[in-house]
This record gives C-alpha cells, sequence and structure tokens, in this order.
C-alpha cells in the first residue's frame, strides 16, 4: 500500500448527476478534482437502472399509444400476446452507451481526474480506494463531496423475488409483458412505471397509504395523471394499508389490504422508498453518522456535521430526482468554494416523466397562498392551442401561479406531452425576475404549445382587472 495520500482540492465519491454535475463544477474553477466511481462506467444507477432504461421504454409505449391517437383512430397498433419487454427497449444500449460517453467526455475535458474502486474513510480527511486488483490507493482533499446514490429498499413484510414480485431494478428484466401488475407506493417511480405499463395495455393497480398519487405535487397536476391513468381501464387505490404479499403458488401475486380485499395481479412492483448507499463508507471514521432512516444528514448548504464533507443527491433524501440531484452538487461547490450559488432551490424544475409528463418549477398555488397572503392563477389548457390540436394532446394543462395583485410570476406548473420542456420557458422568466406580462407582450412561434403561456398570462390579466374593476373606490377625506 502507498502510504503518501494523493492530494486533491476536492474528492466525490459516486459518478451519477450529483457527483458528476459536483465534479465538473469544481474543476471549472480550478480545482483539482478526483470522481471516485465503484462501477465500471459513470452516470450512476440514473443512466444504467434508472432514468435512461425507464424513458426508453416510455418512448415506446408513446409511439404506440400516440400512432392510433394521431391518425384520428384511423390506424391502431397492437402487440402480440408473447412481446418481450426487451424487444420494446431495443434502442437502450445504444441511449446508454451515447450517455456515458457523453459524460465521461464532459469529465476528460474539464481534466477531471476518474478512479475505479470503492471508497471508505480512513479518516475525515482521508479515502481509501479499493481497486479491482485489490489495491489501494490513499487520497486526501480539502473538501468531500458523498454522491452514492440509492438503490431500492425492500421492506421485510414484502418477499421480493425479481421474477414474480420485483422492485425498480428488475422490473425492466421481465421477459414478458404482464396482463396484471400491482404497483405498491405512488411516488414517482410508482406513478412513472405504472403509467408506462397501462399504456402497454398491462391492468396497473396502484396501492397507496395517501389517498392521492404523487401528493407533493400541485393537485391539478396529480387529477390529470389520475384522470388518464384510470382512462386506460387500471386503479388507485389510496389510503390502503398493505397486510401481506405472497404468491399463491398458481400464478397470481396476491396483495391482502388492512380490511380484507384482495388483489391479485401476474407481477408486483414494490417502490416503497430508497435506501442511500452510504454503509460502506465507514462514516464513523470521518465522525459521521447516517439518521434512523438510513439518510446522511446535512444543513441547508448540504454539509454534514464535518463541515468539509458535503452530501448530495439520492443519500441525502428526497426530491431523488436527477435535476435535483445535479443542482445539489453545483451548489455543494460553490458552498465549499465560496462562490455565489445564485439559484435558489425552488428554481429547480421538477420532471416526472409518467404518462402524461408532469412538471413544476417555483411555487405551487398553495404555497403562493401561504407565503404571499394570497395568487392569481391563470391556467391554458392544450384544447385551445392549435398546437394541441394537431398533435393530439389535448388533454394538457399549464398553470401560471402570480401573487395577489396579478403581476409577479411566483411558479409554472404543466401537465401533458411536452410538459418538461415546456416548463423551462416559466423557469427562466422566474430566474429573471419577469411580471406576467411578458407573455402577453412578445409573440411565440405558431403553432406550439409555448402559446399557452400567452393564454394563461391572458387569463391572469382577466382575473386582474375584473378584480380591479369591482374593487370598491377609496374615497380620499
Amino acid at each position: 500500500m502507498n502510504h503518501s495520500p494523493t492530494e486533491f482540492d476536492v474528492v466525490i465519491i459516486g459518478g451519477g448527476p450529483a457527483g458528476h454535475g459536483a465534479a465538473l463544477h469544481a474543476a471549472r474553477h480550478g480545482q483539482r478534482t478526483l470522481l471516485i466511481e465503484r462501477e465500471t462506467s459513470i452516470g450512476g444507477a440514473c443512466v444504467t437502472r434508472g432514468t435512461i432504461p425507464s424513458k426508453t421504454l416510455r418512448e415506446t409505449a408513446l409511439a404506440l399509444t400516440g400512432f392510433k391517437r394521431k391518425s384520428g383512430d384511423v390506424c391502431s397498433v397492437s402487440m402480440g400476446e408473447d412481446v418481450q419487454v426487451a424487444s420494446l427497449m431495443m434502442r437502450l444500449e445504444q441511449v446508454v452507451t451515447a450517455h456515458q460517453a457523453s459524460m465521461s467526455a464532459q469529465l476528460a475535458r474539464a481534466e477531471v481526474v476518474r478512479w475505479h474502486g470503492r471508497a471508505k474513510f480512513s479518516d475525515a480527511h482521508t479515502i481509501s480506494v479499493t481497486g479491482v486488483d485489490r489495491s489501494v490507493r490513499p487520497v486526501r482533499a480539502r473538501f468531500i463531496i458523498i454522491a452514492t446514490g440509492s438503490r431500492p429498499r425492500t421492506p421485510p413484510e414484502i418477499p421480493i423475488d425479481h421474477a414474480r414480485i420485483l422492485d425498480s431494478d428488475s422490473i425492466l428484466s421481465l421477459t414478458y409483458l404482464p396482463k396484471s401488475l400491482t404497483v405498491l407506493g405512488a411516488g414517482v417511480i410508482a406513478c412513472e412505471y405504472a403509467s408506462i405499463f397501462a399504456a402497454l395495455g398491462t391492468h396497473v393497480t396502484i396501492i397507496d397509504r395517501n389517498d392521492r398519487p404523487l401528493g407533493f405535487l400541485d393537485p391539478e397536476l396529480t387529477t390529470c395523471f389520475t384522470d388518464a391513468f384510470t382512462a386506460t381501464g387500471s386503479r388507485f387505490i389510496g389510503k390502503a394499508v398493505t397486510e401481506k404479499v405472497e404468491w399463491d403458488g398458481l400464478g397470481d401475486v396476491v396483495t391482502t389490504l388492512a380490511g380484507g380485499e384482495e388483489v391479485r395481479s401476474e407481477k408486483l412492483l414494490c417502490t416503497l422508498g430508497r435506501v442511500a448507499n452510504i454503509e460502506d463508507l465507514d462514516l464513523p471514521a470521518a465522525g459521521l453518522a447516517p439518521t434512523p432512516r438510513g439518510l446522511l444528514p446535512v444543513d441547508k448548504d448540504l454539509r454534514t456535521s464535518a463541515t468539509h464533507i458535503y452530501g448530495v443527491g439520492d443519500v441525502i433524501g428526497p426530491p431523488s430526482l436527477a435535476s435535483a440531484s445535479m443542482d445539489q452538487g453545483r451548489r455543494a461547490v460553490c458552498h465549499a468554494l465560496g462562490l455565489p450559488s445564485d439559484t435558489p432551490p425552488e428554481m429547480i424544475p421538477m420532471g416526472i416523466y409518467a404518462i402524461p409528463e408532469l412538471s413544476s418549477v417555483g411555487l405551487t398555488e398553495d404555497d403562493a397562498r401561504k407565503r404571499h397572503g394570497g395568487a392569481l392563477v391563470g391556467r391554458a389548457r392544450f384544447s385551445e392551442i392549435a398546437r394541441g390540436q394537431i398533435a393530439a394532446i389535448q388533454d394538457g394543462l399549464l398553470k401560471l401561479v402570480t401573487d395577489a395583485d396579478g403581476k409577479k410570476l411566483l411558479g409554472v406548473q404543466v401537465a401533458g406531452e411536452g410538459a418538461a420542456e415546456l416548463v423551462a420557458i416559466g423557469q427562466m422568466a422566474l430566474i429573471a425576475g419577469m411580471d406576467v406580462d411578458v407573455f402577453i407582450a412578445n409573440t411565440f412561434n405558431f403553432p406550439t404549445l409555448a402559446e399557452a403561456y400567452r393564454l394563461a398570462a391572458m387569463d391572469v390579466v382577466f382575473q386582474r382587472e375584473t378584480s380591479a374593476a369591482t374593487r370598491p373606490a377609496v374615497v380620499h377625506r
């Protein structure tokens, strides 16, 4: 073993979205940066088992369902009963390889040093990295960023066997599309997979303790999701407690709910949380300890109790989205280096790739009322827009949330195909501090979904002017 540690300014453990973002930001500010990744390729679970694979399958589902709709129901696409899931993702390897190559090229251009191996703390400033050949290299750094990601949580009462009862890592290893699927949980991963399989013709039942799926979202977006999901013939069971899950030994997975109701399905997907990948880091050697939920505790600046060590991404808990993780990596580096972090976390968009797509940035209507004492909300439905009619996506919705005076833009929520792209217009307006009138004073391409901003802004202005017209006159004495 080499007893002389290599010195770096910033060491990042984990090469997923959070670690990759942190490494690029540190290197671009002149820091000698090391990225340690235990897998042979970077990207983390986001690339190999999560975001990229699920979105690739989603594109296939959209193509199959959209063909019938966009042809005015003249043409339809049918799949054989024995269709293999892998055959619906023929481009997956190409997509993953291309994205990993792009991420690697970015690191190389920024001159980020990469080590392949398993990292653990020797002390608060020193990390030992064990390579595949069992050699050990120590490294020291002024700042350390933990971005080791997470894995699916396996509740002890759910007998996951990765054949009939699956988690979010093994769901895409299915040989054939199941005729029926039960999904435990109603968070992002649950709703994305549930809606994708429902679109592909599987009868899906979502079971959750809460009264609605995606409960952290604006209720109108949740309603858009639920309406589209149930329109496929699938079902959401809310306020439900799962007492037992078992395979009946024949052909069904049986989910028994409190109260006695049984839900039978060919397969079951368990999406009841994720577990931070921190148990192999030897946190006590750095003076750190996880929370009772197994997460890495950090303050508002993403610092752990050892103030030169930061935690970003899934290791610190929700929202566990790639965009949020990338931003956390950037913010951690900014704080460590004393750089301004101009964009507040609420300005980072949230994209949920269910069917329909859902996206949000800034404040929701409820948040705006709580923080600002009131709000005016403008709405535009894709059915009112030429592009919505042309593309047969009339069920979309765009909301603009403004202050009580109907002037200051505070938030944007979008449901419908293209939502995650469309929300970026509102994001830039929020960051620039623009008033809602900017969407009326400027012209969008025609026909585009972006015109929804003009219609929603006009809705706000109409409410603003109506309110002003009916407001009692002030008599000065």
